[in-house]
């Protein structure tokens, strides 16, 4: 093992010795002045003590560390670790399991490998590198998921050229090992059909899939309204646990051609669907008062803190719109995977809206990812979703 050595700042090792993953630029005393990035390097302290191995990168994270003892980063770590969080996977009971058999692998560093994440989708398994040091890294880590799953994988899908910086050269989404079995997965029983090429994130929001359970239990019975439906998962769930109709509405057409497919993919389905193309605040501020039950699950409204302030402003127009033409005795259900906007503030912000509209409003639920996106306790930045389910009088 000889990597190139990075020497930290006096003082600054403190992070890394608390397990956080990453190395600031500032913190930087030396570096080699020809490194490549993604290139691996073993960080020390300013008394040469080690810290950790990592993956270089120009920016203002110039270090991701993948691990924090000295060892060789050969096909034997990346075994290791994809076995290890294929085990958690077991433990929860995801792995094996023929009413859901689509569930994250891999979820960054939750599981302590920063910048990757892999989906496990009923036999196939969808990568995405979000720094060009894991994608060098593929092929391990494709033969990595083929070890540990044997026959019960089919197909290994990179899908990183939406996720990698533009600046790195031209990198082709492809079959990385084998082909696709099947493009159906079940979750809770309900079936949906992943498009894996085209489709956001991996194909499939599978960060929701406690929070559609959740749902599903508020529905029976009920008019719901799903907004930024995407393929349908709310509104699939909610029709199979009774509810008596439901409304989906996402500006993308693609997006509605999906939940329709999806819809049509569970025929003990019985309440009536309908699906709308618009713009969802445009359409919210045009309907009625008779929604028992609305969900607001946009996309990330910021992606860095620069944009924080103008999507702490939409979350808030976009929740009083809903607070506003909810049934009384109605339950919104609102959500954020916008990583900048905390809990608390995205509960102020809700706060505020709810104040601006004059609703008296209950907290039911505070709801976060499901356990297969696990929240490394020394590394913050892994959480990210947050919701809250609203009793609305």
């Amino acid at each position: 093992m000889n990597y190139p050595k990075i020497i930290l700042k006096h003082g600054k090792e403190i992070s890394l010795k608390r397990r956080h993953h990453w190395v600031f630029s500032g913190a930087i005393f030396q570096k080699d002045a020809d490194l490549e990035n993604g290139q691996l390097v073993t960080v020390v302290s300013s008394k040469d003590e080690f810290l950790g191995i990592g993956h270089f990168a120009e920016g203002s994270i110039m270090v991701r560390i993948i691990s924090f003892e000295e060892r060789e980063i050969d096909q034997s770590f990346w075994n290791e670790k994809i076995a290890s969080a294929l085990s958690l996977r077991k433990s929860l009971g995801l792995a094996d399991n023929e009413a859901t058999n689509v569930y994250r692998l891999v979820h960054g560093e939750g599981d302590l490998l920063p910048g990757l994440i892999v989906d496990f989708y009923n036999g196939t398994a969808v990568i995405q590198a979000h720094q060009i040091g894991m994608h060098a890294h593929l092929n391990e880590i494709a033969q990595a998921i083929k070890t540990a799953y044997g026959d019960q994988i089919s197909g290994v899908y990179d899908k990183s050229a939406e996720t990698l910086p533009k600046n790195l050269g031209v990198i082709s989404n492809e079959w990385v090992l084998g082909e696709p079995k099947t493009d159906l997965v079940k979750e809770y029983g309900a079936t949906y059909k992943i498009d894996w090429e085209k489709g956001q994130k991996t194909g499939f929001f599978i960060d929701q899939r406690e929070n559609r359970k959740l749902l599903a239990d508020y529905s029976h019975g009920k008019k719901v309204l799903n907004t930024f439906c995407y393929s349908g998962g709310f509104s699939v769930l909610a029709l199979q646990e009774g509810a008596a109709e439901v409304h989906s509405v996402d500006i993308s057409s693609k997006a509605i051609e999906l939940t329709e497919e999806n819809i049509q993919l569970n025929p003990e389905i019985k309440g009536k669907h309908e699906s709308k193309v618009a713009d969802v605040v445009k359409y919210i501020r045009e309907i009625g008062d008779d929604y028992d039950v609305i969900v607001l699950d946009p996309p990330a409204f910021a992606k860095n803190l620069k944009a924080r302030h103008n999507a702490v402003q939409a979350y808030k127009r976009l929740n009083a719109e809903a607070l506003k033409k909810i049934k009384s005795g109605g339950i919104l259900f609102t959500f954020s995977c916008s990583q900048v906007v905390d809990k608390a503030l995205f509960r102020n912000t809700v706060t505020a809206a709810a104040l601006e509209c004059g609703r008296k409003v209950k907290i039911l639920h505070q709801v976060t990812q499901p356990a297969d996106h696990p929240i490394n306790i020394f590394h913050p930045e892994t959480e990210y979703l947050k919701g809250l389910v609203l009793f609305v009088e």
